[in-house]
């Protein structure tokens, strides 16, 4: 090996290797002070990619676990409620239940005045608890709880409770209870003639033919549509009792999907009806010619226990007429305004009216060819203006519209009756609403636990990734110590190796 002074190639290698075990020295010290194997990109590119991904998965699913944790909180908030509701509903089936009662000598009106203050509050805790319908949570409720890690597991991210829609509301009027009541009363045929239902010895179709009753019933559903459909009582030849064919009757309106109402044998022996949400009902008898018939041909019953106007003569408008009448009930205003356009014809005319009276709870019906009346559940009042034609419904002149309370005269025990009914059916919707909030409950649980196994899963992965190994690097600083010390060592012996070249320069 040739000895130069210009160039100490020993030295230049010390010095390689000095550089080369501090870098690593330095590296080793980093990782032990920040606990992190990777502490920049240049450590390991790949592995940084892979564990950052974890470390972002780590962060989504630790934000689900706290959705999930509101959520399941919220839906025990509405939980507790929907046990408030129930329980209120075993008390009005504890007041409808002594009403029903024939022996009961006590006050009905009493208990029905305790039993409208329990429908007012189950609509009351059903809004508190944001299930009354339209609600904010009578609709689809998706909690995120995250962990979907491709496209297609997109679905997989949240949890849907579906609470929308009438079918999962609570109040009152979406259980059917809005209309229903625990005192006596009911409303006979106008007109009704035939013999007491009540005596045994009356018969319906006492003839060597068959026959039928017709029933064509209006009445306002639970959205406060108006809703028309038939119900049709056969009789064989030799007829039947009075309570055997209200017994029929009231098989065909259940058959019929009609909620809330019921036909009964009033205190008076006649045939009557009985439901808050009734409007109208026609019967026409058919193939009977003699003997008992609990209606006669063509006859009608407008007003099904509700307040109501007197029918009011419908006169098409000519261009350029208009009226205006103005409902008020539950101390609100609706207007409405008929003219040639709106009222052409008086299917139009009620069309119109029921239009302005959504959600008043007043009606419009038409109760024969060409008159229209109105009706509803609790009082109101009724102001026409005056009228620019011959096109002017209710009166000749602007001004007030009488308004008539119901007629109570049916048996003391049909609406108690009606209402354990419209109770039991109440019930069931509400079990069916408690197991979706519960089924809920139950999945977020589930979704909890779940994202909670993933949060320790991707911070294991990410730490074996990521996270320095401490007993290996305290191992590595004591070897990058020993090393650059070495190299220090034999750079000074590499430094001083051009010394020699003194020696032969010596004589």
């Amino acid at each position: 090996m040739s000895i130069s002074i210009q160039t100490n190639v020993t030295s230049l290698m010390a010095q390689q290797n000095l550089s080369s075990n501090q870098a690593f020295e330095s590296q080793t010290i980093q990782r032990l002070t920040s606990g992190f194997r990777i502490n920049s990109s240049g450590d390991d590119a790949a592995g940084l990619a892979v564990a950052n991904q974890y470390r972002a998965d780590i962060a989504e699913l630790t934000q689900g676990v706290r959705n999930a944790s509101n959520g399941l909180t919220q839906l025990q908030i509405v939980d507790g409620g929907l046990n408030n509701v129930s329980q209120m509903l075993d008390r009005m089936k504890t007041l409808a239940a002594q009403s029903a009662s024939g022996t009961f000598t006590g006050d009905r009106g009493t208990l029905n005045t305790e039993y409208q203050k329990v429908i007012t509050e189950i609509t009351r805790q059903a809004a508190n608890i944001n299930l009354n319908a339209g609600g904010s949570f009578n609709s689809i409720l998706n909690v995120y709880i995250g962990g979907g890690r491709t496209s297609n597991q997109a679905g997989s991210t949240q949890i849907n409770v579906d609470l929308s829609g009438s079918s999962n509301a609570v109040d009152a009027g979406s259980l059917g209870l809005g209309s229903t009541s625990v005192i006596g009363g009911g409303t006979d045929f106008a007109g009704n003639t035939v013999a007491n239902l009540s005596d045994s010895n009356a018969k319906f179709n006492n003839t060597l033919t068959t026959g039928d009753t017709t029933f064509t019933i209006q009445y306002a559903d639970a959205s406060g549509t108006i809703q028309t459909k038939t119900v049709t009582v056969n009789a064989s030849v030799g007829g039947e009792s009075g309570a055997q064919f209200v017994s029929d009757l009231n098989a065909g309106i259940a058959t019929a999907g009609i909620s809330g109402i019921a036909a009964q044998i009033g205190t008076n022996g006649k045939l009557q009806f009985t439901g808050g949400s009734l409007l109208q009902v026609q019967a026409t008898t058919t193939g009977l010619v003699s003997g008992s018939e609990p209606v006669t041909s063509g006859t009608s019953l407008l007003n099904g226990g509700n307040y109501q106007t007197a029918a009011g003569a419908w006169v098409t408008f000519a261009s350029g007429e208009t009226q205006a009448l103005t409902i008020t009930a539950g101390g609100t205003n609706y207007v409405a305004s008929l003219d040639n356009t709106n009222a052409d014809t008086i299917g139009h005319t009620v069309t119109a009216l029921n239009a302005a009276l959504a959600n008043s709870g007043v009606y419009a019906v038409q109760t024969d060819s060409t008159h229209i009346a109105l009706e509803g559940p609790s009082s109101f009042s009724v102001s026409t203006g005056a009228a620019s034609g011959s096109g002017n419904l209710f009166a000749t002149s602007a001004g007030a519209v009488a308004v008539t309370a119901p007629t109570n005269s049916a048996t003391s025990t049909g609406n108690a009756l009606n209402a354990i009914t419209a109770i039991d059916a109440a019930v069931r919707a509400l079990g069916l609403v408690q197991g979706k909030v519960g089924t809920g409950e139950n999945q977020l649980q589930y979704a909890m636990q779940l994202a909670q196994s993933q949060i320790s899963s991707f911070s294991g992965a990410q730490s074996s990734i990521r996270d320095a190994d401490v007993a290996a690097e305290a191992a590595n600083l004591s070897k990058a110590q020993v090393l650059a010390q070495a190299s220090v060592a034999a750079l000074v012996q590499a430094n001083a190796m051009p010394q020699a070249v003194l020696a032969l320069l010596k004589g």
